[in-house]
């Protein structure tokens, strides 16, 4: 209840947009998937963005993503700034960095898949599902502002919109 059936442009499956907005289901899985088999890097001018928003600290872990995973944080922090226009470093920061705590796990696309699948079953799988609270751990580490180590542990007012920018 609470969610209407739309067509994902990635793919032709059948999506869900539940009460809050999220998109959820199959065709939403597999359309992030398929973007997630090109390992080109960022544009460079994502790149300079990424370099005027985060601290050099910051930039250190967040070159730890992969380049994938480096692509996918940076749509969502443009999709969190579109959302919330007075967002601050910091948000812009906690957004771009919100999946940091995934490079513990040391699993690539089809060990991700499978950890979604099974749910934490494994140590590895144990650290993909507790991503945000590692990524908490690893950016209050690098010494981030507060309101970026909640919005990382999935916390704070901005959350909500962090959340709904994550599709």
């Amino acid at each position: 209840m609470g969610r209407v059936p739309i067509r994902s442009p990635a793919c032709n499956t059948e999506n869900v947009i539940d009460r809050s907005g999220l998109v959820t289901g199959p065709g939403h899985l597999v359309g992030r998937f398929v973007r997630s088999l090109s390992s080109a890097p960022p544009s460079a001018a994502d790149e300079r963005w990424v370099d005027d928003t985060l601290t050099a600290a910051e930039r250190a872990l967040w070159i730890r993503l992969s380049n994938q995973d480096r692509r996918h944080s940076i749509a969502v922090a443009r999709r969190f700034e579109e959302r919330r226009a007075s967002a601050t470093r910091a948000e812009l920061a906690g957004a771009l960095l919100h999946d940091i705590g995934k490079v513990e796990c040391g699993l690539g696309t089809l060990g991700r898949v499978a950890a979604t699948v099974v749910g934490p079953r494994t140590h590895r799988f144990r650290l993909y599902h507790d991503h945000e609270a590692i990524g908490a751990r690893l950016v209050a580490d690098a010494g981030s502002d507060p309101v970026t180590v909640e919005l990382v542990d999935e916390r704070g007012p901005a959350y909500p919109d962090l959340e709904l920018s994550d599709y």
